[in-house]
């Protein structure tokens, strides 16, 4: 096989409407564009969410919300998946080999979604208070 050679799969490609070429083709005389307005003319046309002049849609709602940049440095993780590690101490640079949280995680936080049986020491983790209870039940620490 050459390059010059390669050719689109059969059926895959269909020549273009040609409009505007007399009565007979169906397209003649306004093909397919109506009569007179913005969208009849060549090169007339409007941008995305134009009205006509009125106001637009999304100007007329009221901005809402507010989604942080900061929350790609954010990481949480379950006492499931903290069990599963099966690890005496967990510390960020561990999670990160393991590939539980992201390379670019700075703030991991444990969350309270499973259970723990095994003791497990946190360095530099925080906790939520009910995550917290269920690791220094299971006799480990979170510094």
């Amino acid at each position: 096989m050459e390059l010059n050679s390669i050719k689109p799969a059969e059926g895959s490609k269909h020549a273009p409407r040609r409009v505007g070429r007399g009565i007979g083709s169906g397209l003649g005389k306004t093909a397919g564009r109506g009569h007179k307005g913005q969208k009849s003319r060549s090169g007339g046309y409007h941008k995305v969410g134009f009205e006509g002049g009125q106001m637009p849609l999304q100007r007329r709602l009221p901005k809402r919300g507010f989604k942080s940049h900061l929350l790609k440095y954010n990481a949480e993780i379950t006492l499931t998946t903290l069990a599963r590690l099966d690890l005496a101490e967990v510390d960020v640079l561990t999670l990160k080999q393991a590939g539980l949280v992201s390379q670019m995680a700075k703030v991991v936080k444990v969350i309270k979604s499973g259970e723990l049986a095994k003791a497990v020491k946190l360095t530099g983790i925080g906790a939520t208070a009910g995550a917290k209870a269920a690791i220094e039940a299971a006799g480990g620490s979170v510094a």
